[in-house]
């Protein structure tokens, strides 16, 4: 089975301030809002890139991370802290997917996504 990485995401306890970086530094533009205030998507200009966004923070700190693709996101969560790892944001359901926040046991966070 396949988990390819399926979207990427920058939270920020500045969401305005780090758009304005960016768009200046790379040109992005954030076209659409997404699941909740604040939360937008980015262009980056290239045609079928990887699915991006800028939000809000969803916990206490600044991250930029990537979501991998999973069939069961309870099932990969459940093996992440058997293999010594923990969870950092428990699953979530949006329209359309679920999402959950795992670290490695050396503290690497990482996104899970389920499409629903």
């Amino acid at each position: 089975m396949s988990h390819p990485i399926v979207h990427a995401e920058i939270r920020s306890s500045d969401p305005d301030a780090t758009r304005a970086f960016f768009g200046e530094l790379f040109g992005w533009t954030y076209p659409t809002e997404g699941a909740f205030p604040g939360y937008t998507f980015v262009e980056t200009g290239v045609p079928g890139a990887l699915y991006t966004a800028i939000s809000p923070l969803q916990g206490d700190d600044d991250l930029v991370t990537f979501f991998v693709g999973v069939e069961d996101i309870a099932a990969s969560v459940a093996d992440a802290t058997r293999l010594g790892g923990r969870v950092i944001q428990d699953p979530v359901e949006v329209p359309g997917v679920s999402f959950a926040l795992i670290a490695d046991p050396l503290g690497h966070v990482v996104g899970l996504a389920q499409q629903l």
